[in-house]
Parts: C-alpha cells; sequence; structure tokens
C-alpha cells in the first residue's frame, strides 16, 4: 500500500487591484452581478461572471425559490446564459463571490459540487482548462482549472 497526497497550485491575492485586469474585470462583473441576486430564503448572494473565448463576459446570480430545491446557484446561472446564448463559443474563465445580505465575505464563497460538476462538463466541452476565480473582499484564489476545485474529475483534461 502506499500513501498518496492530492496537491493543488492556486494563486492567493488580498485585493482585486492585485489581479491582472482581466481577471479584476471579471470580478468585477461577478460583484455587479450579485447586487441582482434573488435570496430571500438564505440572505446570501452570490454573483458569478464568466468570460467567453471571444472576451464576452455573462453574468449571473442565485435565484431561490419557494420550492426548494428549485433555486439555482449563480455559477450554473451563468454558465447555462453562455451556453444558451453562446452555444459556439467556450468559456475560458468563471469568477464567484456571495456574502450574507449583499456583502462579500472576506473569505471567497465557494462553489457547491452540482457547479463543479458544470464546470468540468463545460471544460470538457472547451478541451481546455477553465480559469476559475473565487473572490473575498481579503483573499481572491484564482485556479487555472476547474480539476483544481474537484480532484479526481473524471473529466478530467490530463486522459
Amino acid at each position: 500500500m502506499d500513501t498518496k497526497e492530492i496537491k493543488i497550485a492556486y494563486r492567493e491575492y488580498t485585493c482585486a487591484a492585485e489581479l491582472p485586469e482581466k481577471e479584476r474585470e471579471l470580478v468585477e462583473a461577478a460583484i455587479e452581478a450579485a447586487k441582482a441576486s434573488y435570496a430571500p430564503y438564505s440572505d446570501f448572494n452570490v454573483g458569478a461572471a464568466v468570460r467567453l473565448e471571444d472576451g464576452t463576459i455573462v453574468p449571473g446570480t442565485n435565484q431561490e425559490n419557494d420550492a426548494f430545491p428549485s433555486g439555482i446557484c449563480a455559477e450554473r446561472t451563468a454558465m447555462y446564459a453562455a451556453g444558451a446564448r453562446y452555444p459556439d463559443k467556450s468559456i475560458r474563465a468563471l469568477a464567484l463571490v456571495g456574502g450574507p445580505h449583499h456583502t462579500i465575505c472576506d473569505t471567497p464563497a465557494t462553489p457547491c459540487g452540482a457547479c463543479r460538476q458544470v464546470m468540468a462538463q463545460f471544460q470538457k466541452k472547451a478541451g481546455r482548462p477553465m480559469q476559475i476565480i473565487l473572490a473575498g473582499a481579503k483573499k481572491i484564489w484564482v485556479f487555472e482549472k476547474v480539476d483544481d476545485i474537484l480532484p479526481l474529475i473524471f473529466t478530467s483534461l490530463d486522459k
């Protein structure tokens, strides 16, 4: 028997101003999107933004519903909107922010398992890594591919 480790590399920043311009622009779009979040039950507002291969940015927000679990996360809203509106353009990056009562948590909010799997599917469809940016008010984490936030992904590009 061997004991093995999975190591994940990512970049950490202390504020959006430190990010390269395109990454900062995507985080700012996610922050703006979060303002339209509909979260009357959890009071946890989430915004996401995806950047397509041509530079187009598509926003998304979490949308809650009385008929739980009929709501949808911000990440899936943005990815599905991009897929519906721009079916021939791949997603190159996704930024995510979230926090209670229209604030942003100090530490980044992280995607649920369902959103991670949808990210994996869009990454597989694109045939190239999708960058993931998880932004908090005091920390921002940048991952170069979905595999880094979903270890042992079964749709890995490394196959």
